[in-house]
């Protein structure tokens, strides 16, 4: 990842998502995982468009729409470097646990594939 070093932090986390994302549609080639394109800045009529659409702040970047034993599916936030949880996203996070969903925050692919596999077992 050392070309991407002058790079914005939003699209290093762009970046990580889009490796962890292949690695998944690789590794489990008849699972479902599909982005939440939540972020982004966007103008007042845009914002106001999306938020009438069911954009809501906080919603994880990736959902793998899998079952398990224990929970009704998989929410996963991205993360890069120091970055830290939002209000909005630690509230989510809770929520979708309190549902029966399994919640993780990534930094890295080896988190990721940690977590998945951990998970897709």
């Amino acid at each position: 990842m050392a070309k991407y070093v002058n790079a914005k932090p939003r699209h290093l986390e762009s970046k990580l998502q889009q490796a962890c994302v292949s690695w998944f549609n690789i590794q489990y080639p008849k699972e479902t995982i599909f982005a939440i394109p939540n972020g982004g800045k966007r103008n007042a009529l845009e914002a106001k468009i999306m938020k009438g659409e069911g954009v809501l702040a906080g919603v994880s970047d990736l959902f793998i729409m899998k079952p398990s034993k224990n929970y009704s599916g998989f929410f996963i936030e991205m993360k890069i470097g120091k970055g830290k949880l939002s209000e909005y996203q630690k509230e989510f996070l809770k929520k979708a646990q309190n549902k029966g969903y399994k919640t993780a925050v990534c930094y890295s692919l080896d988190d990721f594939t940690k977590e998945v596999n951990n998970y897709m077992k």
